[in-house]
């Protein structure tokens, strides 16, 4: 179905197509923030979606560049949020899989600087990954005189509401040595607030570090494939069998379509049809890696074709 589709991209999910290809599909993967949530408001029929889904014998997995929470942090907001069925392995977030990729993958021997917050702190403790950047600074401190730690092998950077100056400074000291790894948990440049605010991303705060230290950051959160390759890894996942649901072009659907994986793209977020529209009339090649197979004015669209199972 993917090779017959994709070639037009944004195809309205609707009715008995919907129908037919959700029973194609044994996995969905779900971002959370613009397409299962707005803040602390659940999309309306987002938690009924997930769990007919679930009851559907469908697995469903939660993929996020969100890296403020641990994963039993998200679980308690699932919960809160209504979504009563969700359980801390169908959780895939960019402070996880930093843990993962940092134990498993670098076998990092020594400790990791962190500049983040409470999420990666707590995935990386749960990793059995030891870590400083938490400490409080001694008052007055500067970079001239401030104590480094000499066992420090990796940079991890990811969101941090709490960055200073200090902060990229002894994170620039630590990557003067080429062989300290430079990582980010994502690379998402700004993230949406109320009342049409933003706020800088990890994606910007890595940019600022990669500037000063004059290397580029390995990024573990979409688009990079390694969170799939993650829930691969333990659960045996069929891209082809696989659908990914997002609100975010360049991050979502750009990181389905790199995995093989259908995509969807919900107007609930980010995005809007107009950019998808745009990128897939657009001769780029890099834009037409953003182009999503399908789009849905919400999950709640899904809810039909499921509701139509029982």
């Amino acid at each position: 179905m993917a090779g017959a589709t994709r070639s037009l991209g944004c195809r309205r999910l609707l009715g008995t197509h919907l129908k037919d290809l959700l029973h194609t599909k044994h996995c969905v993967l779900f971002d959370c923030d613009g397409v299962i949530w707005n803040g602390d408001k659940a999309v309306a029929g987002a938690p009924e979606v997930v769990s007919l889904l679930k009851k559907r014998g469908k697995s469903v997995f939660f993929v996020t560049n969100n890296c403020t929470r641990s994963r039993d942090s998200y679980l308690s907001k699932f919960s809160r949020l209504g979504f009563c069925d969700v359980v801390q392995s169908d959780v895939v977030s960019s402070a996880y899989c930093s843990a993962i990729y940092l134990r498993d993958m670098a076998k990092v021997q020594g400790k990791v600087y962190v500049i983040g917050s409470d999420g990666v702190y707590t995935e990386l403790y749960e990793a059995g990954v030891p870590v400083v950047g938490r400490e409080p600074d001694v008052p007055g401190a500067t970079i001239y005189d401030c104590p480094l730690d000499s066992d420090v092998k990796a940079v991890l950077v990811g969101y941090d509401d709490k960055l200073n100056f200090l902060k990229l400074a002894k994170a620039c000291c630590y990557l003067r040595d080429p062989n300290c790894l430079f990582l980010a948990t994502d690379g998402d440049p700004w993230h949406p607030r109320p009342r049409g605010r933003v706020s800088p991303g990890s994606g910007s705060l890595a940019a600022a570090l990669e500037t000063a230290a004059e290397r580029k950051a390995t990024v573990i959160g979409k688009p990079s494939r390694f969170m799939f390759q993650c829930i691969v890894s333990r659960f045996g996942v069929d891209p082809a069998r696989t659908l990914m649901v997002g609100d975010r072009l360049e991050t979502d659907v750009l990181f389905g379509r790199s995995c093989g994986v259908d995509t969807v793209l919900a107007l609930t977020g980010v995005s809007t049809l107009q950019q998808a529209l745009g990128y897939r009339d657009s001769t780029d090649p890099q834009g037409a890696a953003c182009v999503p197979d399908y789009v849905v004015d919400t999950v709640a669209d899904f809810l039909p074709a499921l509701d139509e199972e029982r």
